[in-house]
């Protein structure tokens, strides 16, 4: 990896937006789920949640493509369990619907610790998930179409919520911890060994302001250097 590539990374954790995401209610199809991860991520975000009746559902490398490693995949048994989580974690939800009360989704404050609510293309999110939402949104429409495709209304909503933070100042400083900095850092730079790491269970090894390696295992000082290239080498 290049060092202008290793800095463009390192730029982009830099900005993180560890507070704001996207929940999916009732998302059925891998291409959906990924379009909306794509927008969040080039926002900032690091991950999406979703509760499906398909416990398996995932960001696949056909429809999501590169930022497949860049946006976790947050799966839930039931909308309230996912609202449940995510309002413990401290965020605000703001769901998408055509409620008569709804807000105009430019008139909140995207600023605090948001979880954007979506459901899926023909019924929208569920009674329930309106009644547990913290503030309900629409995004206004003149032509004669009722509603947006979910990819391209939860791209408005984040990318409001992108020039509100940009306004606020809040890509200007680090939000990420240092201990989360280094683990995707490491995952970014190293992926085949992350990889094996996250297969077997290991900690990932210690790295350097460059992403270089120091020794194989966190606190683990019994691998010598030809041990660890060995291993390092099976691995690549």
């Amino acid at each position: 990896m290049t060092q202008q590539r290793l800095a463009t990374i390192k730029a982009c954790l830099e900005k993180r937006q560890t507070d704001l995401t996207v929940i999916m209610e009732n998302v059925r199809k891998p291409h959906n789920l990924a379009a909306v991860a794509r927008t969040l991520e080039a926002v900032g975000g690091l991950e999406i949640h979703a509760v499906s009746n398909k416990p398996s559902i995932r960001l696949t490398q056909m429809a999501a493509g590169g930022i497949k490693k860049w946006i976790e995949v947050i799966n839930h048994d039931s909308i309230e369990q996912g609202i449940r989580s995510l309002k413990q974690r401290g965020h605000q939800i703001i769901a998408t619907t055509l409620a008569p009360h709804a807000k105009d989704y430019r008139e909140i404050d995207y600023t605090k610790p948001t979880a954007i609510l979506v459901g899926e293309e023909l019924e929208g999110i569920s009674q329930q998930a309106v009644n547990m939402a913290d503030t309900v949104i629409t995004i206004p429409i003149i032509g004669m179409v009722q509603s947006l495709n979910v990819s391209v209304a939860s791209a408005l909503v984040l990318y409001e919520a992108c020039h509100q933070r940009t306004q606020a100042g809040m890509y200007d400083s680090r939000s990420l911890d240092d201990k989360n900095y280094s683990r995707l850092l490491f995952k970014a730079y190293h992926p085949k060994i992350a990889n094996y790491c996250d297969n077997k269970r290991l900690p990932y090894p210690a790295i350097d302001e460059n992403a270089e390696i120091l020794e194989p295992i966190a606190g683990n000082n019994t691998c010598s250097d030809d041990e660890f290239s060995m291993w390092v080498n099976k691995i690549v």
